[in-house]
């Protein structure tokens, strides 16, 4: 596995190192021993998976306060996607930065997301599936999220929103 640090601290691309052959590639996605070793968390206790039907849906930005936080490791299924981050973490040297990419089905990347850290998505093509491999346990009191277009992050997506829950919608400003 191949460990990519982002413009996030503490963020990270994962990739896979196909063993090719005749009938294909074989390649690891998730390894508890290699991330323990690259200083990552490897105990992911939840996985839960997000069906989009639609191009241009937008889930997020979400995140969970503490003690709740979450680590999570987020990669595509079928479809694409652009995947977004955002450093809310105020003691953080990239706070209120982001980071985005693209993750889809045919690239096999994942991406790493400490706590502390906001995430949501742009999805890029009809029916996408995105599969979350998840460190805490959802608590819904400790949900918050962040307005996909908060003027404080700029994030520069690549179309706009066709489809977004209204609470995604009308987060207020942030206070930075």
């Amino acid at each position: 596995m191949i460990f990519t640090p982002t413009s996030i601290v503490g963020s990270y691309v994962v990739g896979i190192e196909p063993k090719a052959d005749a009938r294909g590639f074989f390649a690891r996605t998730w390894c508890a021993d290699e991330f323990s070793h690259a200083g990552l968390v490897s105990n992911f206790n939840q996985c839960s998976l997000s069906n989009n039907r639609h191009l241009n849906t937008l889930r997020g930005m979400h995140y969970q306060m503490a003690p709740d936080t979450e680590t999570k490791l987020v990669s595509c299924r079928t479809g694409a996607l652009f995947d977004v981050i955002v450093d809310i973490r105020p003691q953080s040297a990239t706070y209120t930065r982001w980071f985005g990419i693209e993750l889809s089905a045919e690239n096999y990347q994942s991406l790493y997301i400490p706590p502390g850290v906001a995430h949501g998505f742009l999805t890029l093509a009809n029916n996408t599936e995105v599969y979350y491999q998840i460190s805490g346990t959802y608590t819904p009191s400790s949900g918050r999220g962040l307005r996909w277009n908060d003027p404080v992050f700029a994030i520069d997506w690549p179309a706009e929103p066709a489809i977004m829950a209204e609470r995604d919608r009308s987060y207020p400003d942030f206070q930075a």
